[in-house]
């Protein structure tokens, strides 16, 4: 059997915080307000995935209600996501991921953050869809005050 799962996630982009998009730091003036280091690629493909094995949600498991996530390490986010995932009885067909973002430009990035990911969901980077779009400067995606990501994952059961 298949499984479908949706994510999304979004973040306020502040001054004096990194952007870290799919664990890769990208040079930019502003980065992403958050409990964790708020990379909203690795918590949009955690919940489209949690959400594909019908296990709730990112914020279930690691609430920002508890300092022991402050500034965690989203990517190691992803990679628990994805083992619970499996230890559920699925293994991962592939991931599909959709960032929202006037600027900065994220086509110079995009491999490394598909190369990041594939590595921690321990699949090949053909699994592993990643692209950015503009909101053509509508919205808080598109007037910089904020990021969005949307992403899908499909899981096989293997039970």
């Amino acid at each position: 059997m298949i499984r479908v799962g949706h994510g999304f996630d979004a973040h306020r982009l502040v001054e004096g915080r990194r952007l870290v998009l799919g664990g890769v730091a990208i040079p930019f003036e502003k980065g992403t307000l958050g409990h964790s280091d708020a990379d909203v690629l690795a918590h949009a493909l955690s919940d489209a995935m949690l959400g594909a094995a019908a296990l709730g949600d990112l914020g279930g498991r690691f609430p920002d209600s508890d300092p022991k996530w402050k500034d965690a390490d989203s990517m190691l986010l992803l990679e628990r996501c994805a083992r619970e995932v499996h230890d559920a009885g699925f293994i991962l067909v592939n991931v599909d991921a959709t960032i929202v973002l006037q600027r900065p430009r994220l086509a110079p990035h995009i491999e490394r953050m598909r190369r990041n990911v594939a590595q921690r969901l321990g699949v090949t980077i053909d699994h592993i869809s990643v692209k950015a779009k503009t909101s053509e400067e509508m919205g808080y995606t598109g007037d910089g005050t904020g990021i969005a990501a949307y992403a899908v994952a499909l899981v096989e059961t293997t039970r």
